[in-house]
């Protein structure tokens, strides 16, 4: 089956780009915009509208396969590639790109998947939100061309071992309305929340830590208040972007002292810290946290999970924190890994090395993004999927909640 036609479209995202840089250093809300001059190169303002760039591809059967090209909402941050400018991509895109589309193959996704994630224009490797919007079109393209799902192909090419086909945890996010999204999770049994987007010291984590520690023993009050079944034990899931080890001068043990007391305050229910602590790069980074591992895994009355986010962008950095068993759980966040093909192989690496496989992305995705990612993590027998796009929490719980149940329903029908 080949490519017959290729078209592109910008569009927008479901979320945002904020310039993490200005609000860890301070810049203060204006209703739901920023006050103050960005840090990060690239931004015309700290919080800006996110872009996508819908890529389609006409399949001589007549089909149209999608995928979008997307950034996640701290563009430029961590390591990561600048934000995405969709107008500017399409124009890229159709001359140097679509001809290399048509009239290609896709009865197979995995070599066409390698030839574009690693494809080079003017020798310099296409900006990461390309290569994660053609190789969503691709694997699309491919299911459809087979007519099976996603799923089906993911673990057909990558030799997945055959298992049962079941639900993904599913990982929602509240953003800064953190009390009345949790409300909605409660009320829809997410089974992992609500990330809660602490990611200022002085407004939502405490000097001290205090506001916080405040906020997880409100968490675990609401849940047991509010759920309707005694069995609903949701996991609480916090991000707290590197803002712990700001406040402890990254010192470990007055890191571990306080991640202590947050799992104490959040029992009965398990604790996931994501990014306690942030050091700038990747190496001191990952040193950190691998430290920061050891003493909780030492001591058995803490209860708490790290999870690795920042400088674990890449499928290479994803593996190096995965071999240096640096972290709990590795979230692998999707648009940065570039192909999907990489995001196939990060989650089964962290897979065969026992750690947990976070299928992660960002608010600033698509439902095109978030459908086809949620599909390879149900193949891939991820230990979580995030809710995605936007920071509604309805809207993204809605999508991958349903998408999910499509495709394990399509799947048992064929067996």
């Amino acid at each position: 089956m080949k490519i017959q036609d290729v078209h592109a479209s910008a569009g927008l995202t479901g979320f945002y780009y904020d310039d993490q840089a200005a609000i860890k250093a301070g810049a203060l809300n204006d209703q739901f915009t920023y006050i103050g001059d960005p840090l990060t190169p690239n931004f015309k303002a700290i919080r800006q509208a996110g872009e996508s760039l819908s890529i389609m591809l006409v399949l001589e059967n007549g089909h149209i396969a999608y995928g979008d090209c997307v950034t996640v909402q701290y563009s430029g941050a961590g390591g990561r590639d600048s934000l995405f400018e969709a107008h500017k991509a399409k124009t890229f895109f159709l001359k140097h790109i679509k001809p290399l589309l048509l009239g290609l193959d896709v009865s197979e996704f995995r070599a066409n998947a390698r030839r574009f994630d690693t494809l080079q224009i003017e020798d310099k490797v296409i900006h990461t939100a390309l290569r994660y919007g053609i190789t969503q079109a691709l694997l699309d393209a491919t299911a459809k061309a087979n007519q099976v799902t996603i799923s089906e192909i993911v673990r057909k090419e990558y030799n997945i071992e055959e298992s049962e086909y079941k639900p993904i945890p599913i990982f929602a996010q509240t953003g800064d309305d953190r009390y009345l999204g949790v409300d909605k999770m409660i009320l829809k049994e997410v089974e992992v929340l609500p990330h809660a987007l602490i990611n200022s010291v002085k407004t939502k984590l405490g000097i001290h830590g205090e506001k916080l520690m405040a906020y997880v023993k409100w968490l675990r009050t609401r849940i047991m208040e509010k759920r309707l079944r005694d069995t609903y034990e949701p996991i609480l899931h916090i991000d707290v972007y590197g803002t712990i080890g700001m406040i402890f001068d990254d010192d470990i043990e007055k890191c571990f002292e306080y991640m202590k007391q947050l799992s104490q305050t959040a029992e009965p229910f398990t604790l996931r810290i994501e990014g306690p602590i942030d050091k700038g790069n990747r190496e001191q980074t990952l040193e950190a946290l691998k430290q920061l591992k050891e003493k909780i895994d030492a001591d058995d009355t803490v209860h708490v999970e790290i999870v690795a986010d920042e400088w674990c962008n890449t499928l290479e950095d994803v593996k190096v924190f995965a071999d240096q068993n640096a972290a709990h759980m590795l979230q692998v966040k999707t648009p940065d890994l570039g192909g999907v093909n990489n995001t196939i192989e990060a989650l089964r690496y962290c897979l065969n090395k026992g750690i947990g496989a976070y299928s992660g992305g960002s608010c600033n995705e698509t439902n095109i993004s978030a459908e086809i990612t949620t599909s390879i993590a149900i193949a891939c027998d991820a230990k979580q999927c995030l809710a995605k796009p936007g920071m509604g929490s309805d809207e993204g719980i809605m999508i991958v909640k349903n998408h999910m149940m499509r495709t394990l329903a399509l799947i048992e029908s064929r067996r």
